[in-house]
């Protein structure tokens, strides 16, 4: 399931507060969908990761109260009011043991003396078991008081994400040009680093640190793997290569329009960030120079940037003539 989708699903389950387990390979993207569903909900997000605690942890320790008998004291880390969602990351990673104490406060919403307030909802995510990172089979015990949700990555929505977050225009033209290499896991015992949703957001902010040539390749190779690193230098020579946005913006018209696929990406990347409502106009000039596909998705890119833009007159006169690819 993509992550919109996934998006989706939980809001529906959280609202009923049907406890969920997210699956999907390292690096994909689990926690963080979770906690930018909380932000949207406006609600708390408590998260506890599974595999850090011993079985002791969730139920607390033994105290004596006035009445000489043993009474557990609840861990401050378990919410005690409000609303919101209990995180439970990397459930499956978690010893046995630990796993086993879930049970009653996943399926009953308690664990000894102590109760899930009344608007919280449980969410668990982990690793596969084929992506030979470090699991432990969940009973399926624990795994019946679950609805299971297959995470997967997406390119058009890790691309509207990128968008939102600031990616650098370089990194997300290249994920576009090589949309399988957004995410590339092959599980082997010596892959210390790969491509993944994660790692691409490093990538970025390696690159915005102007690293030298001389140590470049390695700070990518070491970030997504010596395959994926070799693929984006190539691509940044010629995104660094390619005629200034701004060059384009003053002479649309007659700026020259790359025939490499990899070049129009990264063009395209790069003039989107520069769109304004003074500028839209020239823009709208150079994307009916493009070929179809590269126009529509230099004018999305463009309203993800500079929403205005939509008010202007050249977009409006774009739009009437693209209405069945833009939205």
């Amino acid at each position: 399931m993509k992550p919109s989708n996934v998006q989706t699903s939980l809001k529906i389950l959280i609202k009923c507060r049907q406890p969920v387990f997210l699956w999907g390979p390292p690096g994909v993207g689990k926690s963080q969908v979770v906690q930018q569903i909380t932000r949207e909900l406006e609600v708390d997000c408590t998260d506890v990761r599974a595999v850090l605690l011993d079985p002791v942890d969730l139920r607390g320790l033994p105290h004596i109260n006035g009445d000489h008998r043993a009474h557990w004291a609840t861990p401050d880390f378990l919410p005690q009011d409000g609303k919101g969602v209990l995180f439970l990351d990397e459930l499956n990673a978690a010893p046995p043991l630990v796993q086993a104490a879930c049970y009653q406060l996943v399926l009953d919403r308690r664990i000894g003396e102590y109760i899930l307030p009344e608007g919280w909802a449980v969410i668990a995510a982990g690793n596969r078991e084929s992506d030979r990172a470090v699991t432990h089979r969940m009973p399926s015990a624990l795994a019946n008081r679950f609805v299971h949700i297959n995470f997967d990555a997406d390119v058009e929505d890790w691309t509207a994400w990128a968008l939102r977050r600031g990616i650098k225009n370089e990194v997300i033209a290249f994920i576009r040009f090589r949309p399988e290499l957004l995410h590339q896991f092959e599980g082997r015992a010596d892959e210390k680093a790969f491509p993944s949703p994660r790692s691409w957001e490093f990538v970025s902010n390696v690159l915005g640190q102007n690293p030298s040539s001389d140590v470049e390749y390695d700070l990518l190779a070491g970030t997504v793997g010596e395959g994926a690193a070799i693929e984006m230098l190539g691509f940044l020579r010629i995104f660094r290569s390619l005629p200034s946005p701004d060059a384009v913006l003053i002479n649309p018209s007659g700026a020259i329009v790359p025939e490499d696929p990899a070049a129009l990406y990264a063009l395209c990347g790069a003039l989107a960030k520069k769109a304004s409502d003074n500028n839209f106009g020239r823009l709208i000039a150079y994307a009916l120079r493009l070929p179809a596909e590269f126009s529509v998705l230099l004018v999305r890119d463009a309203i993800h940037y500079a929403p205005e833009v939509q008010n202007t007159r050249a977009f409006i006169e774009w739009s009437a003539n693209h209405q069945d690819v833009l939205i």
